[in-house]
């Protein structure tokens, strides 16, 4: 059934779910039918026979049916409907001229079912009594001197077999019909069942990379709701990832065509106007463009490895004191050639609970920021609480809807020698880091100062 569709296999499951349902009534059926008809033809049959037996009486020292005839039918009607033998002290008293098969006479009631040698069936019932004048046979009183009377009493069981074989055929008749219908209309049921389905089918034709916000309509029916939204949760990251990608593509080939036109600019300008500088002094330009290239590669790299959720975060005990040590050597050439004044390390004896990597890359950009666009003679600042971390600088460039576009990618404020080597991906990557550790980076200006605070 591996290969077979939804629809025929869903009709080839109820049909035979309904074949073995309806065959398992239809038996049932059918056995109480064949027990309570067999029981009822037992029941006439032993009341026929114990009618024969009540007629037997003692005559004299002679046992002889009331009827006075001892070798002839006791009752009227067709021979080929009954038949009987009636001994008493083993001499037979009256019978039919066919008379039942012999079988075991027991002081209990036996039935039996027997053939004539024409070949019809019989059902058969033998009896012993004491037939007893004035007595019934039935009451079972009888004097010691009664003889015992064996009965063995048939009626032809034709009719009753006939019944019970047209009744199997109603049976039947009545399952294979309904596993007709079943067919016949288990097709149609399906197709209206599974009209959901068309209707996803038809809304999933129009989703596709060009049109990215498309989702699966709601549905009501309970089994395809958790479907439609799994499957709407895997668009809405497949989008992610995909507009993470055009923006990564975006920003790459942006910075890329900025810094090789850096590079063609200088190659064309040293080309056709020598300028005299050495060649160790143009390499070292070469060498500084392809820096920065490597840089905003990097960044952007791990930016996207971060929104993505491929950057794992394994939580380590941190040693805020021990990092920030870390980071301000890193800046400290920096500092020094810009002329702005770095903070001293902190002692403050602060742990906390993080991935390391990504709270080194939010402090090296917060830091390296402020190194980058704080005014020569500026006093960096730092400060460390419990829950917290402030680092603010002189920013006299910036106003309060600058710091709205705080994070997003490739923007800095103005150009010139602060914006040069810079591609904007700093802060764009320190909030990322912050988001991927579950802290909070918020920037406020006050007094034409910039403060960066980093709440866990």
């Amino acid at each position: 059934m591996r290969h077979l569709s939804l629809r025929l296999r869903l009709t080839l499951l109820l049909a035979i779910a309904t074949l073995i349902a309806l065959g398992l009534a239809a038996w049932v059926v059918d056995w109480r039918a064949d027990g309570e008809m067999q029981q009822r033809f037992d029941t006439a049959l032993l009341a026929r026979a114990q009618a024969l037996a009540a007629l037997t009486s003692i005559e004299g020292n002679r046992v002889e049916l009331e009827s006075g005839n001892t070798q002839t039918a006791a009752f009227p009607g067709n021979a080929d409907e009954y038949w009987y033998e009636l001994r008493c002290n083993g001499a037979i008293v009256a019978r039919t001229m066919q008379v039942p098969p012999a079988m075991i006479v027991g002081n209990l009631l036996r039935f039996s079912d027997a053939h004539l040698r024409d070949g019809r069936a019989l059902r058969v019932v033998s009896l012993r009594f004491h037939p007893a004048a004035g007595d019934n046979p039935e009451s079972g009183g009888h004097s010691p001197a009664a003889p015992a009377c064996d009965l063995r009493y048939a009626l032809a069981r034709g009719p009753l077999d006939d019944i019970l074989d047209t009744l199997d055929l109603i049976l039947i008749g009545s399952i294979l019909g309904a596993c007709a219908l079943v067919l016949a209309l288990t097709p149609w049921l399906v197709r209206r069942g599974l009209r959901p389905l068309a209707v996803l089918d038809v809304a999933m034709a129009g989703i596709g990379p060009d049109a990215p916000s498309r989702r699966l309509p709601r549905t009501g029916t309970p089994e395809l709701a958790p479907l439609v939204a799994r499957f709407n949760e895997v668009l809405a990251r497949m989008d992610e990832g995909l507009s993470r990608e055009r923006q990564f593509a975006a920003g790459l080939a942006h910075e890329l065509r900025t810094r090789l036109a850096e590079l063609r600019m200088l190659v064309d300008v040293e080309t056709r106007y020598p300028s005299g500088r050495e060649p160790r002094a143009l390499l070292g330009e070469v060498g500084m463009i392809g820096a920065e290239l490597e840089a905003t590669v990097t960044a952007l790299l791990q930016l996207t490895r971060i929104e993505s959720g491929l950057q794992s975060l394994p939580r380590e005990h941190v040693d805020l004191d021990a990092l920030l040590t870390r980071v301000l050597a890193r800046h400290a050439d920096a500092a020094h050639a810009r002329g702005v004044i770095e903070p001293a390390a902190p002692h403050t004896g602060i742990a906390i609970d993080t991935d390391p990597a990504l709270l080194e890359i939010i402090i090296d950009n917060l830091l390296g920021n402020a190194i980058a666009y704080a005014p020569p003679g500026d006093t960096i600042v730092l400060r460390c609480a419990r829950d917290k971390l402030q680092l603010d600088n002189a920013a006299q460039l910036l106003d309060t809807d600058d710091i709205a576009r705080f994070g997003q990618r490739f923007w800095r404020k103005g150009a010139g020698e602060n914006g040069a080597g810079h591609a904007g991906l700093g802060l764009a990557l320190s909030s990322a880091a912050a988001r991927a550790l579950e802290m909070r980076l918020q920037f406020t200006l006050e007094a034409g100062r910039l403060r960066a605070e980093l709440s866990w």
